[in-house]
């Protein structure tokens, strides 16, 4: 059961990188048509953070709906590209071998006689 799940999104793929997208872009306008509470990295008015008023904010809700969407649709393809044959494999298990050290090492050459 679980496999052909994920076998079918593996083959909707393209249509789940759509939608998002364009949940990554509907977050992003939602973001920037909020409203600026002033004083940026949250150094502006703590008290305006605990309204009524700032809770109930559409757009706030908005942006933490499409976060979830968005994290949620970045674990179902993250979780539908795996293979589990592969799982339990490494990346080193596909590395090259590399070539063996010589077992006889270089002889260096003989000193030359010095000049007079």
């Amino acid at each position: 059961m679980v496999d052909a799940v994920r076998s079918f999104l593996h083959d909707w793929r393209v249509v789940l990188l759509i939608i998002h997208v364009g949940v990554t872009a509907a977050m992003i306008v939602v973001i920037l048509l909020q409203r600026s509470e002033g004083g940026g990295l949250g150094m502006g008015r703590t008290d305006a953070l605990f309204s009524v008023r700032g809770q109930a904010n559409v757009l706030s809700r908005m942006t933490a709906i499409f976060a979830g969407i968005f994290f949620f649709l970045s674990l179902v393809m993250a979780w539908s590209m795996t293979n589990p044959t592969n799982a339990s494999r490494s990346i080193m298990d596909n590395a090259p071998a590399l070539p063996a050290a010589p077992t006889t090492p270089a002889t260096p050459a003989p000193p030359s006689a010095p000049n007079r």
